[in-house]
């Protein structure tokens, strides 16, 4: 045994073959501080309840009950001190050789009914709790399983099948206790509510299935958001596969997928004009505070069944919750009448951002829903650390039945310091308003210029005639 694989003291006999996800440039810290740890003696024995969970140098260790057909399964996770928390899973059997492997981000947004009649939204994001209690390499009779425990109450399970030479990732269940007044102040509702999602798709075996865009499910009053994800169950020979089956969004990151009619239905009715919509402020904060901005005036259009609509988005009875990460940040609004209405921020060439996604799902008047997505868009271009403004009424094009009008429009969805925006870029027409005078005083230099020279033609044509008398 190296001293990488050293044992947990007083925990664990070994460690297994467990890595963590480091924040960038700690990696080879990381290392060097295990290659130089020494198992210290034993501590003196710990009272049962503690017995789950101790530090091992800077490393969590988890012992699982026996799983039939795979021993005593070992969990290590490394916590990093940032708020979003990246989780990391190698599931070895008996042998030691890994079962399973998974990677990824995930965070969850819940509303729930208050006491007083009204609606809140709760962001949940701090996995730094997170235990495994229950996650299998699977057998014959039951699948490869992921659980997750974090905070108070909350749990997460996925499942996995197997099928002739594919595996599926199932169904995704997701738990929580919404009578915990902490996290869910003046809730109507008491007792553990579950959400399941019924994923089942197919991912060919000895394949790692990696999906690093965002990802979300909703169901319910839950919308879950997952990124950066790699997982394999059914791992051959305890050899990670370096075979890599995209998610059709990582897939289709240079084309639209056919969300919406090519052509544009004509409505049978003119839309009556509307009036300026109201600006309204939008923030989202994480533990590290305001970490996006957004001040901007909104207006939808909405052809449905060859009918059109404008509908301006009034602030005072609109909510709003979001998340941010290093490369995407996300802004929810909600009503009583819209589901929700995304903008999915992105980071690329590491030092620009732009609007790279806008989902909406919203109930009509006439009761049915409306539901579009685009998620290869590319408006509200600006370098970081600064945002984007514009002042002048810009169109947000989505597909051909849902466009966006935007006033007064601000952003910054990166790099906000002390809740205030950073310097802004004007947006293409805020420019134009200085080619209006440079065209006006270039078109009246022009006239000056041809009364001068017809002038001195004349005049010179007039003393030539004198000449000649």
């Amino acid at each position: 045994m190296t001293r990488a694989e050293a044992p947990c003291p007083g925990v664990c006999s070994t460690c297994g073959r467990w890595s963590a996800l480091l924040l960038p440039g700690f990696q080879q810290a990381f290392s060097l501080v295990l290659l130089l740890l020494l198992p210290p003696p034993p501590p003196p024995p710990l009272p049962p309840r503690r017995r789950r969970r101790l530090l091992c140098g800077i490393m969590v260790c988890f012992r699982f009950s026996p799983v039939p057909g795979s021993g005593l399964v070992l969990l290590c996770l490394v916590l990093g001190a940032v708020s979003s928390y990246a989780l990391e899973l190698n599931l070895t059997d008996s042998g030691k050789a890994t079962c399973l492997y998974a990677k990824w981000q995930m965070n969850f947004t819940i509303r729930y009914e208050t006491t007083s009649k009204s609606y809140k939204t709760v962001t949940v994001s701090d996995l730094s709790t997170a235990t495994y209690n229950g996650s299998a390499c699977g057998e014959d009779r039951n699948g490869p399983k992921i659980a997750v425990q974090f905070g108070s109450g909350f749990s997460w399970v996925v499942n996995f099948t197997k099928e002739g030479s594919t595996y599926s990732i199932d169904g995704i269940s997701f738990s929580y206790n919404i009578s915990d007044n902490t996290t869910f102040p003046d809730a109507k509702d008491k007792g553990i509510l579950t959400v399941y999602d019924p994923v089942r798709f197919r991912i060919p075996l000895n394949n790692i299935f990696r999906c690093n865009s965002l990802s979300t499910l909703e169901k319910d009053d839950v919308v879950q958001y997952y990124w950066d994800v790699h997982v394999q169950a059914f791992v051959q020979n305890g050899t990670v596969s370096t075979k890599e089956f995209l998610c059709e969004k990582d897939r289709t990151s240079t084309t639209v997928a056919p969300i919406t009619p090519t052509t544009t239905p004509v409505p049978t009715t003119t839309p009556i004009p509307k009036e300026k919509p109201e600006v309204g402020s939008y923030s989202v904060n994480n533990s590290n505070g305001t970490c996006l901005l957004a001040t901007m005036g909104l207006q939808l259009n909405i052809t449905h069944e060859k009918v059109a609509s404008i509908i301006n988005i009034n602030p005072n009875t609109t909510d709003f919750t979001g998340n941010c990460h290093p490369q995407s940040a996300l802004l929810r609004l909600n009503s009583s009448n819209i589901k929700f209405l995304d903008f999915v921020f992105a980071v690329k060439n590491e030092n620009r951002f732009y609007l790279k996604e806008v989902n909406i799902s919203m109930y009509l008047v006439n009761g049915s829903v409306f539901s579009i997505a685009n998620n290869n868009l590319s408006y509200w271009d600006a370098p970081l650390g600064s945002s984007y403004m514009c002042n002048k009424e810009q169109t947000v094009s989505v597909s051909g039945a849902f466009q966006i009008n935007t006033f007064d429009l601000r952003v910054q969805p990166f790099n906000v310091m002390e809740g205030k925006y950073s310097t802004a870029q004007d947006c293409s027409a805020d420019d134009d308003n200085f080619l209006v005078p440079i065209a006006v005083g270039a078109a009246l230099a022009g006239v000056l210029i041809l009364v001068l020279l017809a002038y001195f033609i004349g005049l010179k044509r007039h003393h030539a005639g004198y000449e000649q008398f």
